[in-house]
């Protein structure tokens, strides 16, 4: 495609679901079930899925999306130095995110909220690194689930190097549903444009790694459209690396569940990796720090409204007779109560103090660092001393 494809040609193509026979769907925008030619292996894989499962499902996305909501509000109140909204993005996540086994271990960049919420984190905990208190703010081990990656793609190497050591450790293809680990890397469309991603994909289709690499694509790499990166649909990378490859409907959270419940299969029983793109799409802006309105049209934004993830399960639910009015007051309370467990814990926190940033350079006592910390300490104390000679 030509580089110089206009942005309006793009808002043609991404405002509507590609016509790719391939592309997995098990519920329409309708709110309907489907299972159409190749999507028909899959439907056996959320077949357990009862209405209490959806509808836990659906109380995910509401409070995922609630998160979303107060986190952009905290920043806009100044709380929060920046924060990256999942808006539009809770499907795709939140059902991949369900088909996790507690072994499994997931790598992920800045915008997977939903997946930490799955993993059991205190979303809270998020917000210390965008509150700028923390280089984290979680203790990783304790869910599986590593630390959010700035750095565009380059968590793509480090999740393919762990499933190498989880293949070295005799914990794949072992038979064992409680031992067998599978690894999650997940990232965004433009990261398929970088080296790092390239590079995983060649280590781990090389090596057999178990590890799964799960692009959202969200249609826009900040204002770059999809259109400008690739010249084919994503799903088709992992072709040349011998990595095969799936397109899923990314706001479909029972499509995304039973695509990503097949790749964790594949990798836990030692038949390598799995290229997913989740084909979905980024409502809200890249971040706080971004507007949308200078490179994407109101058209193409509301298209995509209508397909919302969560209005479809609600529609579902509803068709199914499995809507009770009770239980979605209780979600709302909920979500209300998260809302509220937010603005207070963020407000309360302090920063810590400057000499903090010494604590973790390195895992053990170095020399540098110990004369580093003297330094900053007597620099500190000076202006100490400054102020009681006032």
């Amino acid at each position: 495609m030509d580089q110089q494809t206009p942005a309006a040609e793009h808002v043609a193509e991404s405002s509507a679901h590609p016509t790719d026979a391939q592309m997995i769907q098990l519920l329409t925008p309708s709110g309907e079930r489907t299972a159409e030619g190749g999507s028909a292996p899959y439907a056996k894989r959320v077949a357990h899925l009862d209405h209490d499962a959806l509808r836990g499902l659906y109380e995910d996305m509401v409070l995922v999306r609630r998160f979303d909501d107060e986190a952009t509000a905290l920043q806009r109140q100044g709380e929060l130095g920046l924060f990256p909204q999942c808006l539009g993005q809770e499907a795709a996540q939140v059902g991949s995110g369900r088909a996790l086994a507690a072994q499994d271990y997931v790598f992920p960049s800045y915008r997977e909220h939903g997946v930490a919420h799955t993993r059991g984190l205190d979303l809270a905990q998020i917000l210390l690194q965008f509150r700028g208190v923390d280089h984290g703010g979680w203790d990783t081990e304790a869910h599986n689930f590593h630390l959010y990656t700035l750095v565009i793609g380059s968590h793509a190497l480090h999740a393919t190097g762990y499933a190498m050591g989880v293949q070295r450790d005799g914990l794949v293809g072992t038979g064992d549903p409680d031992r067998d680990t599978a690894v999650v890397a997940y990232f965004g469309d433009g990261s398929t444009s970088q080296g790092d991603v390239n590079e995983a994909l060649v280590f781990a289709a090389t090596t057999n790694a178990p590890v799964v690499f799960f692009c959202q694509n969200n249609q826009w790499a900040i204002s770059e459209p999809t259109t400008k990166q690739s010249r084919v649909p994503l799903y088709r990378r992992g072709d040349g690396f011998g990595i095969p490859g799936v397109r899923v409907d990314g706001n479909d959270v029972l499509a995304s569940y039973a695509v990503m419940d097949e790749a964790l299969e594949r990798a836990r029983s030692g038949g390598g990796p799995t290229f997913v793109e989740a084909f979905t799409y980024r409502m809200g802006a890249h971040t706080t720090s971004d507007d949308p309105t200078r490179y994407r049209s109101r058209a193409e934004e509301q298209s995509w409204r209508e397909r919302d993830p969560i209005d479809r399960l609600r529609k579902h639910l509803e068709s199914e007779g499995a809507w009770d009015q009770g239980w979605a007051e209780q979600v709302a309370a909920e979500a209300d109560a998260l809302g509220e467990h937010l603005r207070t814990y963020v407000r309360a926190l302090e920063a810590p103090p400057a000499s903090s940033m010494f604590d973790t350079v390195y895992a053990s006592e170095h020399g540098t660092v110990t004369a580093e910390r003297a330094w900053h300490a007597e620099y500190e104390a000076g202006f100490e001393t400054s102020e009681v000679a006032r």
